[in-house]
Order: structure tokens, then sequence, then C-alpha cells
């Protein structure tokens, strides 16, 4: 064989080989970033759809819902393809609100999901649900939004962790807090270290009760039944403070939890409670974090104490720093990334592989806030002073 005809194939075998191994696991080319590698969807590139986000919707108990259905009539970029709701009356009634085809509706999740064949499903249904919408979600390939929390007990958690590793799906959370600039802002302190190492974290999260706001019958019929919704504003509420404890403190896991719960309103919650405070204890800082259904006004806000200052985080824009001695002042948040718009907006980005899981939304901090909520749940039942025991 001459050395021109052995030239010419030595470098036809090297092209082929450069086309079959991946650059960059010969070093000659960037390497994927493991975040971003680690959340991309199962869906085959090649496959992925485009244009707007087909949803599906399962249960329609929860007040949420309506967010969903205004936002679907306004907007272009999601589309919902079908409803899963076992009560025909309640989907009619919201059909009849929002303009919704009734061809939507579907007595059956699970032929509702073959039918339509959703990219991602926005589960508004109990707390107690969530496992059930998951465990039909996954194994089709169908990614899920949940509502604020994950769960409320460990064990419905990590099953639902379990089903999205088996699938390589992204099962969600969703938290009004999550879109708010001012804590995105507060976050970058921190990270920065203009105001840090944190040592306190208050976070207050509330309003005047479920009832007194208006909720639904529906709605108020799971969120006050403690089988369903695992307990009153203890978990309603306490699961804010408790993934945004655990987003400032970079993922770490509390060393103590201890909670206490109350029914202001027996008349009104007879069966769960309308106040608790639940106290995280870390290595080198306390969460305090207040979650009622008892107060005058609606309330969600963070204080964060650190050694160069404080922070205030209110509703969506609102943010006063201070340091040391020196009075409040209020400081304009940078804006928000646009994949942050809403929970729309990046429920079609992540699910597309347009952007990375947010820490808030992701499993691996909900499976702490669960863990937390498990444990203050279990504290609360526990009664620390025993009772008297009579005379005899």
């Amino acid at each position: 064989m001459s050395l021109k005809v052995t030239f010419l194939m030595t470098r036809t075998l090297i092209a082929v080989f450069l086309l079959l191994v991946p650059l960059a696991t010969l070093g000659l080319g960037p390497r994927p970033d493991p975040a971003s590698a680690a959340v991309q969807p199962s869906t085959p590139a090649a496959v992925r759809e485009s244009g707007p986000l087909r949803i599906a919707i399962i249960g329609m108990v929860h007040g949420h819902v309506e967010g969903l259905l205004w936002q679907a009539s306004q907007r272009s970029d999601i589309k919902i393809v079908g409803v899963y709701e076992p009560d025909r009356a309640l989907f009619d009634r919201l059909a009849g609100k929002y303009k919704l085809d009734p061809a939507l509706y579907h007595a059956s999740l699970a032929e509702m999901l073959d039918a339509v064949r959703p990219e991602a499903a926005s589960v508004m249904g109990s707390i107690k649900d969530h496992l059930a919408a998951v465990e039909a979600c996954a194994p089709r390939g169908i990614h899920t939004l949940l509502e604020k929390p994950l769960a409320f007990s460990n064990a419905d958690a990590r099953r639902m962790a379990a089903l999205a590793k088996e699938h390589g799906v992204l099962v969600l959370t969703n938290y009004e807090t999550s879109w708010y600039a001012s804590l995105r802002e507060a976050k970058r302190l921190v990270d920065s270290g203009e105001m840090a190492p944190v040592r306190r974290m208050i976070f207050r999260h509330g309003h005047k009760g479920p009832q007194e706001i208006g909720c639904s019958p529906e709605f108020l019929a799971w969120l006050t039944d403690p089988a369903q919704n695992g307990g009153g504003a203890l978990v309603d509420f306490g699961c804010y403070g408790a993934v945004l404890s655990t987003w400032l403190m970079d993922g770490q896991r509390p060393t103590r939890v201890t909670a206490a719960a109350s029914t202001l309103k027996p008349s009104v919650y007879p069966r769960v409670d309308d106040d608790a405070t639940i106290v995280l204890t870390y290595p080198t800082a306390t969460a305090v974090i207040q979650a009622s259904w008892a107060w005058t006004h609606d309330n969600k806000e963070m204080d964060v104490y650190t050694e160069k200052g404080s922070i205030h985080a209110g509703r969506w824009d609102d943010l006063q720093v201070r340091t040391p001695d020196q009075p409040a002042k209020t400081v304009k948040p940078a804006a928000k990334p646009p994949e942050m718009e809403n929970e729309w907006v990046y429920l079609r980005k992540v699910v597309r592989g347009e952007c990375a899981v947010d820490d808030l939304s992701g499993l691996e901090f909900n499976l702490i806030v669960v863990e937390i909520l498990d444990a203050a749940r279990a504290h609360v039942a526990t009664p620390t002073i025993p009772a008297q025991t009579p005379a005899k």
C-alpha cells in the first residue's frame, strides 16, 4: 500500500472518529455545563415542540387555576389542550367564565393524558393529590408544575423525586414569591457579600384566612382538610419561609426544627391550625417562619439580618436595605431575567431546555421544604409539657 493511500485512509478514520466522539471528551471544545445538562427535558431536540407550550390541567379545585385560565386567554405562548376534573359542574362553571371549549373536558386522567399528549401539566388539585398526578404524568414523559408545596409528607415527596429521576421529567413547584424581583435582589446582596453573612431570617406569610378572603367552596373543602392539605396555615404559608430559608442558606438543611401551631378561630377552622410559627436552627443562622390565617392583611415579606446590615423584601419590587445604625433606604431591584417573568414563561422555557431549573422550583430544595414541614407537623403533634395527672 502506498504512503499516499495510507495517509488518506488515516485522515478518513480520524474524521469519522471526530464525528462520533463529542469534542468535550477530547479536551478540544467547551464542556457542557453540568447544571444545565442535568435539567434538560428527556424529549430529544429533534422532536421537541415549538410554538405555544401545550399544557394540560389536572384538577380545578385549587383557586390558582383561574390565574392559568386567565393567562391562557391573554397570551399566545401557552395553550390549554386538556382538562381533567372529576366534577363536571365545576369545569362547566369555569369553562363558561373563561370561554373554554367543552371538548377540553376529560373525566379520566389517563385518557386525557393519552389523548392530548401535553408537554406539561399544571396540577391544580389538593396537595395530597400531587403524587397521583406525578405518577400518571412521569411515565408518559410529561413534566409537571405543582402549586406549592411539593408535598407535606416525606414519603410522597421522595416517591415523586424517584419518578422524576426514573423517567427524566421535571417536577417543579410554583410559589408566588419566586417571581418577586425584591427577593432576587436580596439573594444577590447576600451572595455578593454586600449583606453577609446571614445570621437571622424572619418570614411573614399569610392573610385573614381562606374563608375570610372569599376562597371558593371547592378550594376551602380541601384546604381545611388535614388529610388533603396536611394542616392549615402551617403548610399553606409555612412552605414559603421553608423554601426561602433553604435558598438563602444555599441548600443547607437545618439542624433542628421546632414549631408551634394554634387554632385561633375554632368556629371557622375546627380541623386545622390557622396560626403557626416554625423555628429553624442552622449552624450559623436562625430562621423564624410566621404563617397565619389570622392577620388583618395579605402579608408576604422577609427580613434578613446579616453582619453588614439588614434587608427587608416585600411583595414584587418592595425592597429596603439598612446598614448598621442607619435608617432604611429604599432600593430599586434589578430587572428579573426574562425567563423569570412569571411561572408560565418559565415553564415553557425550562421544559424546552431554554433555561436551567430555578432553585426555588426545583426538586432539590423542595425536598428539604417537605422535610421541614413534616418535622414541624411532627413537633406540633408531640406535646412538650406532659398533661397534669389529676390528684387522687
